[in-house]
């Protein structure tokens, strides 16, 4: 049986050495940290030809471990959606502990500072009086939505707004694994791909709980079965990429266009609650927040299936800068874009439920 990571690292013995047998315990050592070309590498971990070298092949456990902190051609990506989970997971125990620490976080998210999250103040209505004074990014840091309260009759449900929290989280701590552990051998390069697509569809699902149960809160039967379509093609995505066949390369463009497809069927629901309520200013926002994210994750699929920039200059890019690392970005950006769409549906259906 040919010993795990033989292949990956037999370069480094000299010609002498390796006609002789020879694997000392110091180049047993040494070859476990070694770095890959593309072409060394076993047919299931040839993902991306322009990516040319920097690859980490069928380590050890502990070296996987320790090259979270360690520079190869995934480092990058293992960090942008750590450093997302933990933004997410930050959110999570704000949301739990009454704290209001976020009001710096939402000033950013919203991009106070440079004017695109001022909103006019809405004229008086039968409805209610002026509910908006100010900016909405000084509202939301001061909101009671991020505040657990005593009164659970003053406040709208927040569960919606924890799945989406939840949901983020864990696709972002999937890919974060599946990027950290991928290479340690077939079977757990399959594994963590298989689960980082579930993340993603999670992730999805999850992204529209709160707008639909928000936007849909007085319109029970029409929110019932949004969720359900939405939640039933989640599932027969995740059955769909269970699949080993699908975790390879040569299906890059057909799992982009799975997880569009399933995120653009929030086009629907989308169109309904802006029929309903096209006289709501905070409706119209988070609509522009949402086409926003769309951008977003449209965007990052395009670098994920063309490979743009590093087709254009293999090996170039391995290290920073790969197509891979910009779509993770795009990603994490649009989920934040998402959190501020659902931040101001939010807050209008609490005004409502106070009208």
């Amino acid at each position: 049986m040919r010993r795990r990571g033989s292949r990956c690292a037999s370069a480094l013995l000299t010609p002498r050495e390796a006609a002789n047998g020879v694997d000392s315990e110091e180049n047993k050592k040494k070859k476990w940290a070694r770095l890959e070309k593309y072409e060394d590498l076993p047919e299931y971990l040839k993902d991306n030809e322009f990516v040319r070298d920097h690859y980490r092949c069928e380590w050890p456990m502990r070296d996987v471990l320790r090259s979270v902190f360690s520079l190869h051609n995934e480092t990058l990506n293992i960090w942008t959606h750590l450093v997302g989970f933990l933004i997410f997971a930050w959110l999570t125990v704000v949301s739990l502990t009454e704290e209001t620490t976020i009001k710096n976080f939402t000033a950013r998210l919203f991009w106070e500072d440079i004017g695109w999250f001022n909103t006019t103040t809405m004229n008086e209505s039968s409805r209610s009086d002026a509910l908006y004074s100010d900016s909405y990014a000084r509202h939301f840091s001061n909101s009671p939505l991020l505040i657990a309260s005593k009164d659970s009759s003053s406040i709208i449900p927040l569960w919606p707004w924890f799945v989406f929290l939840g949901g983020a989280m864990v696709c972002l701590i999937f890919s974060t694994t599946s990027h950290l552990f991928s290479c340690h051998s077939r079977r757990f390069y399959y594994f963590f791909w298989r689960l980082d697509y579930a993340g993603i569809s999670l992730m999805i699902v999850g992204s529209f709980f709160a707008p639909i149960y928000y936007a849909f809160l007085d319109l029970p039967y029409w929110r019932f079965l949004y969720l359900s379509f939405i939640t039933s093609i989640g599932i027969l995505v995740v059955i769909t990429l269970l699949a080993p066949s699908l975790s390879s390369g040569d299906y890059r463009g057909f799992r982009a266009a799975l997880f569009l497809s399933m995120g653009f069927s929030g086009v629907i629901p989308a169109a309904h609650g802006v029929l309903l309520y096209w006289d709501h200013p905070q409706v119209i926002a988070s609509l522009v927040y949402e086409i926003a994210m769309g951008i977003m994750y449209g965007l990052g699929a395009m670098f994920y299936v063309t490979r743009i920039p590093e087709r254009w200059r293999p090996g170039a890019f391995d290290i920073v800068g790969h197509s891979h690392q910009i779509f993770h970005v795009f990603v994490l950006a649009a989920a934040l874009t998402h959190c501020a769409a659902t931040l101001i549906i939010m807050e209008w259906r609490k005004v409502l439920h106070h009208v």
